[in-house]
């Protein structure tokens, strides 16, 4: 049964008409057309959907959307808000820290978590962060240098 769903994306406010238990990534890539977000497994192993759904990352493909209804969601394309580029996604390029790219919003986004929960986390706290987003480039250590840069940025401009 569907019904009208209030969701905060990116700061703006939408309303869906969706069954509750769809999960959110369907109500995101298909409905609002935020395509940033990838699908990867379906299961929420590979991070490959992962958002912030109130500064905590998620993974949205087991999500339901009703989990979501009222809360904070920032998807990577309001990662960087009025400011435009964030200083993750500017330390991924600095370190061109993708390769293929499929897993790469999956994992700005948990780093965002982290750094959001974090801003000066130790190397093992950013690879225990990263334990989940599965990535078969091999990019890790750029993902790694790139992710430590950030929050270096991020501590020089005191966010």
């Amino acid at each position: 049964m569907t019904q009208s769903i209030e969701l905060n994306i990116n700061g703006a406010r939408s309303v869906v008409t969706a069954d509750p238990g769809t999960p959110l990534i369907y109500v995101l890539r298909n409905d609002l057309k935020l395509k940033g977000t990838r699908f990867g497994c379906g299961a929420g192993v590979c991070g490959c959907c992962t958002v912030l759904l109130d500064g905590r990352g998620i993974q949205s493909c087991n999500t339901p959307v009703s989990a979501a209804q009222g809360r904070e969601i920032t998807t990577i394309e309001g990662l960087g808000g009025k400011a435009g580029t964030h200083p993750l996604q500017q330390a991924f390029v600095d370190e061109q820290a993708g390769q293929c790219g499929y897993c790469l919003t999956g994992v700005v986004m948990g780093a965002a978590a982290l750094l959001g929960r974090n801003p000066s986390p130790t190397e093992a706290e950013i690879r225990s962060e990263l334990d989940i987003h599965l990535c078969r480039c091999g990019a890790y250590d750029r993902i790694l240098r790139a992710i430590r840069r950030a929050s270096e940025m991020i501590s020089k401009r005191g966010e």
